[in-house]
């Protein structure tokens, strides 16, 4: 059996977001909010949606498309520290093949009344098809809402 060559990336994005540590790691950790921001396919339909974030815990989504195949998301929370730092794996399958694996890791370090994010993905593409950049662009289209999301949480944002 011949296997397609796998394609290893890494990227790095950073981003301010308002309010503290504790806010920003709110909007990782609490369901509702990560909601808010980390959806981006409104016409998908959600087949399976579990959140256990602890480490040791798994974060599942499975998806259908209009078109009627199925993407699944399965994470796994490898290290979690409140207010400072996330580490979690996970693989990406499309139509039940596994597209992709990764390892990614959060930051969150203060900076006065406001938190530098350091988003880490270190990313191993499966099928041949080299889609690192798809992937950055859509993780930094995510970031940037959770920078939205949080913005307009704030006791200000009235």
């Amino acid at each position: 059996m011949t296997t397609d060559p796998v394609a290893h990336h890494s990227f790095v994005i950073e981003r301010e977001l308002p309010g503290p540590p504790r806010q920003a790691f709110r909007f990782w950790s609490d369901p509702k909010l990560k909601d808010r921001w980390s959806g981006c396919h409104a016409d998908w339909t959600i087949l399976e949606d579990a959140f256990d974030f602890r480490p040791g815990g798994l974060e599942i989504k499975r998806w259908r498309t209009p078109e009627g195949e199925e993407l699944t998301f399965h994470g796994h929370y490898l290290d979690i520290v409140p207010r400072e730092r996330i580490i979690y794996a996970y693989e990406m399958s499309f139509g039940g093949v596994r597209l992709s694996a990764s390892l990614v890791t959060i930051e969150l370090t203060p900076q006065g009344d406001r938190t530098r994010m350091k988003f880490t993905e270190q990313a191993a593409f499966l099928t041949g098809d080299d889609a690192s950049e798809q992937r950055r662009q859509g993780t930094q289209e995510g970031v940037d809402r959770l920078v939205d999301a949080i913005a307009a949480d704030m006791p200000d944002a009235a």
